[in-house]
């Protein structure tokens, strides 16, 4: 098996331009992975190789569990993993592209921002390599650079400077197929898809790459590292479509693995919560903004099967599943299940890791809707076990919806005490 991580020195720098890229010349063969809690990458990569991407987590799991996660869906001819954010950072919670790709001894591919630089370029790298002197960082790919020219001097500089690390490219600004575009939007055409990736590799050693890309062995984690959850003689529904598409791949497959049946509902379609469900669950996703929200609001047999279903039987939902169980998102109408009412800020109220007050158990937040109203709720979403924060969850009776997203697997606590 080969594998590569894609990092950079931050956000923004062309990760996934990089990843998208790779993704489509490799789409035959390549199972796609992101490290961290992200949602929106994922869907890039899926619609892009055909293949669900996997999340790799060591926040909200164990180093084991994220070698067995790895080890399960690494069942392509390569694995590109597409770090998050910089290259180190997350290192404090946990969780970083550097720490994954040591992890699991995957080489790191780093992109490079050359606009307006040249010796300094190599200057950034020596502080990125020496920062931890056991890092990944095998080859390097310069962005944004105006000339073969410019490349080469970066280029002659590097490898002055370093003789273990590979250029393998360069990719030009103003790229010609996103003068007109926001990046990675469109993604429904694939002849944008295939244009984007000829101009991003057009500059690329291939040849160089697929080196890096040795094979390896992975130490196999032998022994199954979660706590086993017994199969369940139980109808799980679960509400997953373009307006609730915040879904890992992972926890649908471990639902599909613990329950007796479950069953995918549309509510774009207006589709019905099945009478013999036996709990429904509510994914992310974007609810709130006039786009999606215009897609469900006349749902009402989705609606009016999901009040009914929350009369005797449980709910679990996930932040734009908490905001469709209030009663209202301003003036836009929900379900009103729960007598909440959300607000849309222009900002975002939570980003990043936080723990659940209730029983500790790890999650991710990133919403821009806050409570309008303090309601006395369940849990304090905290940067810390048992900090300080703000109500993140509320519940009735057996319906409870929270701004937490989770990872299933590694979660038996979460799952004995909501879906079952």
């Amino acid at each position: 098996m080969k594998a590569i991580c894609i990092s950079a020195v931050a956000s923004n720098q062309g990760k996934t331009i990089l990843t998208m890229a790779l993704l489509h010349h490799f789409k035959n063969s390549v199972r796609p992975f992101k490290i961290g809690p992200d949602y929106i990458d994922p869907l890039f990569h899926q619609k892009i190789s055909d293949t669900p991407s996997i999340n790799l987590d060591t926040f909200m799991m164990s180093k084991k569990q994220v070698k067995w996660i790895f080890q399960k869906y690494s069942d392509k001819d390569i694995s590109i993993c597409e770090g998050v954010s910089g290259f180190y950072d997350g290192m404090d919670k946990g969780c970083s592209a550097y720490g994954v790709s040591k992890l699991l001894n995957i080489p790191t591919i780093l992109l490079l921002d050359g606009s307006s630089s040249y010796i300094t370029v190599s200057a950034v790298l020596k502080g990125l390599v020496s920062y931890r002197d056991n890092n990944t960082i095998k080859a390097v790919v310069l962005n944004r650079l105006s000339s073969e020219h410019h490349f080469n001097l970066i280029k002659n500089q590097i490898e002055k400077d370093f003789s273990n690390i590979v250029v393998l490219g360069w990719i030009q600004k103003n790229l010609p197929s996103l003068k007109n575009t926001h990046l990675g939007l469109d993604i429904t055409d694939m002849s944008f898809i295939r244009n984007i990736s000829d101009e991003v590799l057009k500059y690329m050693d291939l040849k160089a790459l697929n080196k890096i890309a040795k094979e390896f062995k992975l130490k196999k984690v032998k022994k199954y590292p979660f706590k086993k959850v017994p199969k369940q003689n139980k109808k799980l529904a679960i509400v997953n479509d373009e307006n609730f598409s915040f879904l890992y791949h992972d926890n649908l497959k471990f639902l599909q693995k613990t329950f007796k049946k479950v069953m995918i509902i549309n509510s774009t379609k207006d589709e019905k919560i099945p009478k013999d469900a036996d709990i429904v669950y509510i994914v992310g996703g974007y609810v709130e903004t006039p786009h999606h929200y215009n897609n469900i609001k006349h749902s009402n047999r989705f609606k009016t099967s999901l009040i009914k279903h929350s009369k005797t039987k449980p709910i679990y939902a996930e932040c734009a599943g908490l905001l469709y169980l209030a009663k209202k998102v301003d003036e836009k109408q929900m379900s009103g299940i729960l007598d909440l009412e959300f607000t849309l800020k222009g900002r975002f109220q939570r980003m990043g890791y936080y723990y659940a007050s209730s029983d500790n158990s790890k999650g991710h937040s990133f919403h821009y809707t806050n409570i309008k109203d303090k309601v006395e709720g369940v849990d304090i979403l905290s940067k810390q076990k048992q900090g300080t924060g703000e109500i993140g969850s509320w519940q009735k009776d057996k319906v409870f919806g929270t701004y937490l997203h989770s990872m299933l697997r590694g979660n038996a606590k979460l799952i004995k005490k909501r879906f079952l």
